[in-house]
């Protein structure tokens, strides 16, 4: 599903970044742009950001 119609990004490359080790929403931001033109995606990209950590393996995060 897309978050971020803006730069066309969707929840699984939100999960992909944070199996990548992202784990903020600046660092979601800088890899992959959400957040910068409209802003709407905010919300969204925050509630797919804290999906993605609770089901991501501990470790991927064990550094935020």
């Amino acid at each position: 599903m897309y978050i971020c119609i803006c730069q066309g990004v969707t929840d699984k490359q939100i999960h992909n970044a944070v199996c990548n080790g992202a784990c903020s929403m600046r660092e979601l931001r800088q890899c992959l742009g959400v957040v910068e033109q409209c802003g709407k995606c905010g919300r969204s990209t925050h509630e797919e950001l804290k999906n993605a950590m609770r089901t991501q393996a501990p470790q991927a995060c064990a550094s935020c």
